[in-house]
């Protein structure tokens, strides 16, 4: 399903939503098209620009910056699929200082490696399993969520986005 980054009136990013989602905001007049993907969306009586990137027409506040969440997928986007130790085609989560050894699950404490990597240094820190990871281990920046909740960044999305090179 193809999606949409919604923008604030002052065209900060909010979220990522079903293009279908901001047509309906298109339609109530809640929303402006800001870009479109190219493709129509049908009804009986309409026919739509599918929308990219919409902004809304009323300003919503936004009281905190949003962190991006731990997950997989979130992970191996930041990690470039990548394993950290070897750099190949990384499949599993690495905790750094292992789980059983009071680590934590956070960003700053996982990494993106591949299983016989993963399996070499097992329970281990990597100063322990003679291993050096490639990076240190940081948060995503401010607007990485996007980043997690797509696979792959539109075009139309990155002049709005504050992603740096």
């Amino acid at each position: 399903m193809r999606s949409a980054l919604v923008l604030n009136v002052t065209y900060e990013p909010l979220s990522v939503v079903p293009a279908r989602r901001a047509a309906c905001l298109i339609i109530a007049d809640r929303a402006d098209l800001v870009a479109d993907d190219g493709t129509e969306l049908h009804s009986p009586n309409l026919v739509l620009p599918s929308p990219s990137v919409v902004r809304l027409r009323y300003m919503v506040r936004a009281p905190f910056h949003r962190r991006t969440t731990l997950s997989r997928r979130a992970l191996f986007a930041r990690d470039e699929f990548r394993c950290q130790y070897c750099g190949g085609f990384a499949d599993s989560i690495d905790h750094i200082v292992p789980r059983s050894r009071g680590g934590q699950h956070e960003w700053e404490n996982v990494a993106a490696a591949c299983r016989p990597c993963n399996l070499r240094k097992r329970d281990r820190t990597p100063a322990e399993a003679n291993m050096v990871l490639a990076r240190p281990p940081r948060a995503p920046k401010e607007h990485a969520w996007v980043s997690a909740a797509v696979a792959m960044v539109p075009d139309e999305w990155k002049p709005y986005l504050a992603f740096a090179s």
